[in-house]
């Protein structure tokens, strides 16, 4: 694999840090800006719709600039919005830190995944892709609780210093090691725009929304869980963050043969999974073993639902693979969004740490039955035309030359699947 893979990783590794380890800091943010954890997550929520604004948006406009040079200019900007988050002076200009540093991210993956697959040969781009994601994956199991460890000690502005130090690491990373590429023809914005008007985008896109938002109503609260519900001390907490890191990878690893096997039947086991678990957390979370035990489950069922959705939009999609790609970034971070806000209503209501457990596993079935209606309204003869991303699904023939959208047969980005599972299956089986 080329080095410049290295350099994609390394960033993936700064954002997929500086993105969840504000779940971890929660409590310590809100006693230094002297607010309450519930409120304190709307930095959660910032950062999520910087994601949902900036990842069209971006990639819009950054259409016509070289690939390298985009990646650049991002990871510019995602350094910038940490340095700010560290020097914010109060809570109002932390917000607009983090939705600064949100406005980047899923634009990058989607030029990422793009550069990933042209600097390899055909028959290497999926696995290409999933060298970059890889940098996320090990984020959420050493960056976010190490990152978290530092913030408990040493203040939690030191934390987003140390993430934009990581961002100047991975422009002087990007500038070494990814070669200049031409820019691609641009594609008829008309004609994306029309692709993302099929029914089945949009029900793909809403199941990420509701069953994602199930997730993240726990997960933004789940370092003020472990103390306050768990019974464990501060400094366990880099320990069940990186017990979640754990059970997100083996979920995303799990999605990918799964997903070849049978889309839909994937779909809808991890959607259910994730309500059931969600409802056994709150009765479970006082004896410690098994509130552990529950956080790797909630990661793995979690996270499992993230490449049948990502496959699933991008099948459906398939004249609009990049800004189908973006809009997928922005569904999964309005789930993000939105989890947050709900799972901190729910605790200022003074419903308890674990009731935004329950409000996850409502969302989760409402995803579900999102989820259900697509599938039955979609029980016709599977179209001849897919888009896949090679790997285990049918391999993507390389074009001769540069395909209007960049995407060189492979999903422009997947800011959900952390582990890279990008496998795409061959067809809709099972569904």
């Amino acid at each position: 694999m080329p080095l410049a893979l290295l350099a994609l990783a390394v960033s993936a590794f700064g954002i997929g840090t500086t993105e969840f380890v504000m779940m971890g800091l929660l409590p310590n943010v809100a006693d230094d800006l002297g607010t309450s954890v519930p409120t304190a997550g709307h930095l959660v929520s910032a950062y999520a719709i910087g994601v949902v604004l900036g990842a069209p948006l971006l990639t819009g406009l950054g259409s016509r600039v070289p690939r390298k040079r985009m990646l650049l200019l991002l990871m510019a900007l995602f350094t910038v919005g940490n340095l700010a988050s560290a020097l914010a002076p109060d809570f109002g200009w932390l917000i607009a830190g983090r939705f600064l540093a949100g406005l980047p991210h899923g634009a990058f993956f989607g030029v990422g995944a793009v550069v990933a697959a042209r600097l390899v040969s055909e028959g290497r781009q999926a696995r290409a892709v999933a060298t970059m994601f890889l940098g996320l994956t090990v984020a959420n199991i050493v960056g976010v609780p190490a990152a978290t460890l530092l913030g408990q000690h040493l203040g939690w502005r030191a934390t987003f210093l140390v993430v934009a130090v990581i961002g100047l690491a991975a422009m002087a990373a990007l500038a070494r090691l990814v070669p200049a590429l031409p820019v691609e023809a641009h594609q008829d914005v008309r004609r994306e725009l029309r692709a993302l008007g099929n029914r089945q985008v949009l029900l793909g896109l809403l199941t990420a929304v509701f069953g994602f938002a199930g997730v993240f109503a726990v997960y933004s609260y789940l370092s003020a869980m472990t103390t306050e519900a768990m019974g464990f001390g501060e400094s366990s907490v880099t320990l069940v963050l990186a017990l979640f890191g754990i059970g997100m990878t083996l979920g995303a690893l799990a999605a990918g043969p799964l997903t070849d096997r049978a889309l839909r039947p994937t779909l809808y086991g991890s959607l259910g999974a994730l309500a059931v678990v969600l409802v056994v957390f709150p009765f479970t979370v006082h004896v410690q073993w098994a509130a552990l035990v529950m956080v790797v489950l909630l990661g793995g069922v979690g996270f499992m639902t993230t490449t049948p959705l990502q496959m699933l939009v991008m099948n459906k999609a398939k004249d609009a693979p990049t800004l189908a790609s973006a809009s997928n970034h922005s569904a999964f971070n309005l789930a993000n969004a939105g989890g947050a806000w709900l799972g901190g209503v729910s605790i200022a209501a003074g419903w308890g740490w674990t009731s935004p457990a329950l409000v996850g596993a409502v969302l989760a079935v409402i995803g579900l039955a999102v989820a259900a209606t697509a599938g039955y309204l979609d029980r016709g003869p599977s179209p001849k035309s897919r888009v896949v991303a090679g790997g285990s699904g049918t391999p993507a023939r390389a074009p001769a030359a540069p395909s209007p959208s960049g995407t060189l047969s492979n999903p422009s980005g997947t800011l959900s699947n952390p582990s890279g599972a990008l496998s795409g299956p061959s067809g809709d089986r099972g569904r």
